[in-house]
């Protein structure tokens, strides 16, 4: 929220000259807020809002994005972003795929506003990731145990996925069905428990999101990755390209 003075709680606010809400409170950089006006507020954020682009996307949410900044599998509202590496996704490579014996299975992650927020203290261990809800059904619990069995490899695609999976993790490799939330916070020395491979883009310096595959594939392959992509000239980012990474040896 942008103000010359942080809003007080009780502080009434007019969104788009459409509907009001009440702050609440304040949880770090963020405010919590309560919806004053009659009306549901998915359906008052669908009519007025505007598609939250990551910060690093210079223009302004256009038409296009709509259909490009979202997964063709999205089914929830609820999240603030998009899992970027969904998008490399579509209809065809999907039935490709199947096609191909690789099984799919689905879960929902509803990513929050702290996914953008970069990691600003020198010790790593005094980072607080913001809370996400997550929903993994028993469907996709029984996917991965029977793959495990079967002795096949469980791919996350994007680091939200991970991160809802091995917070799920038991023991065995296998994960527990359910809604709930995380505040993970994976850096190396991290034991993952459940993903054997990551697609996942390439991300911003400083973030928990390049910390997190340092921890998965290892420091010196993301740094030769990293390395490979700006000599090649790939594409960085929520639009760019993705790369498939395998979990380090222990």
């Amino acid at each position: 929220m942008r103000a010359s003075k942080s809003p007080k709680p009780e502080t009434l606010l007019c969104l788009e000259e459409a509907f009001e809400v009440r702050v609440v409170g304040r949880e770090g950089e963020f405010f919590r807020l309560e919806l004053v006006s009659d009306g549901d507020f998915w359906q008052h954020s669908e009519a007025h809002g505007r598609l939250p682009l990551p910060p690093y996307i210079n223009h302004a949410a256009e038409p296009s994005d709509e259909t490009r900044y979202q997964t063709i599998y999205a089914r929830q509202a609820g999240a603030v972003a998009a899992p970027t590496a969904g998008l490399h996704f579509d209809a065809v490579m999907l039935d490709r795929l199947q096609q191909q014996g690789v099984r799919t299975a689905f879960l929902t992650l509803h990513v929050g506003a702290g996914t953008f927020q970069p990691v600003r203290v020198h010790q790593i261990a005094q980072h607080r990731m913001h809370c996400e809800q997550f929903d993994l059904t028993e469907a996709t619990a029984r996917a991965v145990a029977e793959t495990r069995a079967a002795g096949g490899r469980i791919i996350a695609v994007g680091t939200t996925s991970l991160r809802a999976l091995e917070s799920a993790a038991l023991a065995d490799g296998s994960v527990r069905s359910g809604a709930s939330e995380t505040d993970i916070f994976i850096t190396p020395g991290f034991r993952f428990r459940v993903v054997d491979c990551l697609i996942t883009n390439f991300h911003l310096p400083k973030s928990t999101l390049l910390m997190l595959v340092s921890a998965f594939a290892g420091l010196p392959v993301i740094r030769n990755a990293y390395a490979h992509a700006i000599d090649r000239a790939y594409r960085f980012f929520s639009y760019g390209d993705a790369m498939l990474l395998e979990k380090q040896k222990e």
